[in-house]
């Protein structure tokens, strides 16, 4: 908005005042901007309540007052204030009719931004249109009108709306209701007019029309991309137990919706629309809902795929996604992610955790980058893995933890990583783990230290003729028991047996370091010592490379 014909000065929202007080008195200024006289920008100690049910100005003398005043002028000044009044509003009216509200946040963080004094109402939804998809109704009410969707007791589409007014009416809100139903009408005519006429073409005979739909100015057409998902759908299908056909099928009509006309009016339905066309269709059952479910999960809130034709075609969208923005150089930096390939990753994350599936990622990322984009892999490896530690940061988990079970070796199968990583982070819970991150943490010092002054390491052989003391001979017994038996549950993967047998290190590690100077005169037994602290740290290193273990 402009202040005049002539300012340059620019604000969101009209500009009646400016309101500032500091103490009591007005802090003087304007906001003249170019050939602007400033006359109507200047600031002063006056505001106006809501201009049709308080108008007129008062005067400001402090922020407590301001907004005191303005609740008596009918102006709730809290956003906070406003959203609550909004949500328990809109909740008592549906209630009374057995309904309630589909909850939708960001809709809820809008209007509570454009009304000032909040006044629920709800209104009806002609039942000529209650047939259509109600994902269809909510997005249009909320894209178009800002109205919240109700449900039903049984969770399906009410035939009311909910809406939020900045007036008490005097007639209790029938003008208005009866308003707002007039314009739901038109709004619902033209979504029918979508929903009638995108039936009249089958989602396969879409297919062709992604080759005229640019995916990336870098990256060719959706068509170039609909092939590539094909490919990467049907190699994944078998790892998640999915029909490598109907897979395949599914990724050919998953992005078949956008060439509609209900998705070009309303994007926010692309793979809902295209779900609701393959059924109308007589797609198999499980294409539809993978078409329908490809892009899940969203965001955190999100449900997954439902089979595991679904599965496949999501896990491919979303690698697709990533490897090739990467291949061309378009990845993620500091905040900015125009791509949303942050979003993607975790979408990938999920789908592995949640459903238990077990995905080699490098593999998988080969077969999305081909012999072409073979140089990206490494690094969509490392951004997958990153995301990973986020993911575990945000649950409240230790991400050290995983770090540490990264450094003990390469590993890329996010279902064994986390199965390690719980079973390190049970074991540094327990007395014995807490020790033996101690002990390792000064075996590792004294290594670095002492390597760094010979400037080689001490890998080689432990002399069992140069064990003295019984406090080496046990430590060396022990290792050359706990070793090999932390190899085999590792191979196993009976993570939670492997730190079972690094448990029994303890005693020997304590005795070892309370009887036995590292650092002896005579330089074979220094040496010999020097390799047991050695073999004592590869063993404990197997499972995980504590040196990355924080605190």
């Amino acid at each position: 908005m402009r202040w005049g014909g002539t300012s340059g000065f620019t604000w969101v929202r009209p500009l009646r005042r400016i309101t500032c007080v500091l103490d009591g008195a007005v802090v003087s200024f304007d906001l003249r901007d170019g050939a602007d006289d400033g006359h109507g920008l200047v600031s002063g100690n006056q505001t106006e309540g809501h201009r049709f049910h308080a108008p007129g100005a008062f005067t400001v003398t402090s922020c407590a007052q301001w907004a005191e005043e303005l609740m008596t002028r009918q102006v709730v000044v809290q956003a906070a204030e406003r959203k609550r009044m909004i949500a328990e509003g809109l909740a008592g009216l549906a209630s009374t009719r057995g309904l309630a509200v589909l909850e939708d946040q960001g809709l809820l963080d809008e209007v509570a931004g454009l009304v000032e004094w909040p006044v629920p109402l709800i209104g009806a939804i002609d039942p000529a249109y209650m047939d259509l998809p109600p994902e269809v109704m909510q997005v249009s009410m909320r894209v178009n009108q800002r109205y919240f969707a109700l449900r039903d007791a049984l969770g399906r589409a009410a035939p009311f709306f909910a809406f939020v007014a900045n007036i008490e009416a005097g007639d209790g809100g029938r003008a208005i209701i009866a308003g707002n139903e007039r314009v739901l009408r038109a709004r619902f005519a033209d979504a029918r007019h979508f929903w009638d006429l995108d039936r009249h073409a089958t989602l396969a005979s879409r297919v062709a029309a992604l080759e005229g739909i640019t995916f990336h100015a870098k990256l060719g057409t959706q068509g170039a991309r609909v092939k590539r998902l094909v490919a990467l759908a049907g190699k994944l299908a078998p790892l998640v137990g999915a029909d490598v056909a109907l897979a395949e099928r599914a990724a050919l009509l998953a992005k078949a919706d956008l060439t509609t006309g209900m998705v070009g009016e309303f994007p926010e339905l692309q793979g809902v629309m295209g779900g609701y066309y393959a059924t109308h269709d007589g797609e198999n059952p499980a294409v539809a809902a993978a078409v329908r479910d490809h892009y899940l999960p969203k965001g955190p809130g999100d449900g997954l795929p439902e089979n595991p034709v679904g599965t496949a075609v999501a896990l491919a969208d979303k690698l697709d996604q990533i490897v090739s923005f990467f291949a061309v150089g378009e990845k993620p930096t500091g905040s900015g992610d125009p791509f949303a390939l942050r979003r993607a990753a975790l979408g990938i994350i999920r789908i592995l955790r949640e459903g238990t599936i077990r995905l080699g990622l490098r593999e998988a990322a080969g077969w999305a980058a081909g012999d072409a984009n073979a140089a990206a892999v490494p690094e969509v490896l490392d951004f997958l893995l990153d995301r990973l530690r986020v993911q575990l940061r945000a649950d409240g988990a230790r991400h050290d933890v995983l770090n540490a079970v990264l450094g003990a070796g390469a590993d890329d199968d996010i279902v064994r990583l986390l199965a390690r990583t719980a079973a390190v982070s049970e074991f540094l819970a327990t007395e014995a783990g807490t020790n033996l991150l101690a002990a390792s943490r000064r075996a590792a010092n004294i290594l670095r230290i002492e390597t760094k002054k010979d400037g080689r390491e001490f890998d080689g052989a432990i002399d069992s003729a140069l064990l003295e003391e019984a406090a080496e001979r046990d430590l060396a017994l022990a290792i050359g028991q706990v070793g090999p038996e932390v190899a085999t549950a590792i191979g196993d993967e009976r993570f939670t047996d492997a730190m079972a047998s690094l448990a029994a290190l303890r005693g020997p590690v304590d005795q070892f370091f309370d009887m036995i100077l590292v650092n002896a005169e005579r330089p074979e037994l220094r040496q010999n010592r020097l390799r047991l602290l050695f073999h004592l740290r590869a063993a404990m290193n197997m499972a995980a490379d504590f040196s990355r273990i924080e605190g």
